[in-house]
């Protein structure tokens, strides 16, 4: 059974790494005493170590030892013989253009749809639609392409956040930006805000956590979801 959490974030305002989904991860990664990192987001260009090891002091909160798939010489093999993996934040064009790189966007899928566990928080959550082109990020680089791991058949957009309309900013909006993807995509997208998460299990589709999200689809208004309710609707 798939089993698979999608979070907008990381870290809550002064809160830190990971603390506000760890009671949902001892449940997630119950049977699990290690854990796959994947490390290639690079947050503000921490090295691959050093976001391992931040990673670490977390899981080690409830048990689980973590290891970089960089520090391994296969890392087909290290997926496919993971008990679970994590997928971390940072820049998502690095990160789609690192598991291309190195031949890992398939067996990743793959791997997660035969029922390993998987986390992944922002960047590493955006991969799990059908496309990363409703990141945030610069692009830093130009992956292979712009497809990702389809765990779910909608994009996300994590960190989403709502018109300011006190701001004197003139820029885009997060909506703007993707009503402009809709002109191109019929793909919906559903606006993920900080500490709010997707539950997959298997085929159901769930959205946690304490805020409601934003589904946008192509010629339709906007809509608010509520907590606990179930995207089963969009499969």
């Amino acid at each position: 059974m798939k089993k698979v959490i999608l979070a907008s974030t990381s870290t809550l305002y002064n809160g830190d790494y990971l603390d506000y989904l760890l009671p949902a991860l001892s449940k997630h990664f119950s049977n699990c005493k290690t854990l796959l990192f994947i490390p290639y987001a690079r947050p503000s260009g921490i090295s691959h170590d050093d976001y391992t090891q931040k990673v670490s002091v977390a899981f080690a909160k409830i048990n689980i030892t973590v290891n970089g798939i960089h520090n391994y010489k296969n890392t087909t093999e290290a997926i496919q013989n993971a008990e679970a993996i994590f997928t971390g934040g940072g820049n998502t064009f690095l990160l789609v253009s690192q598991l291309y790189k190195n031949n890992l966007m398939t067996v990743l899928k793959n791997t997660i749809e035969a029922g390993t566990p998987y986390l992944g928080t922002s960047a590493g959550s955006n991969i799990g639609g059908m496309t990363m082109n409703t990141t945030n990020d610069m692009p830093i680089v130009l992956p292979e392409s712009f497809e990702t791991l389809g765990l779910i058949p909608f994009n996300l957009n994590p960190h989403f956040l709502d018109a300011n309309k006190q701001s004197t900013h003139m820029g885009e909006t997060r909506e703007t930006r993707i009503n402009e993807f809709h002109t191109v995509s019929k793909i919906p997208v559903l606006g993920l805000r900080e500490g709010s998460w997707l539950k997959i299990y298997d085929e159901n589709i769930t959205l946690k956590g304490d805020l409601s999200a934003r589904l946008f689809r192509q010629n339709e208004p906007a809509v608010e979801l509520e907590m606990n309710t179930s995207l089963n609707f969009l499969t």
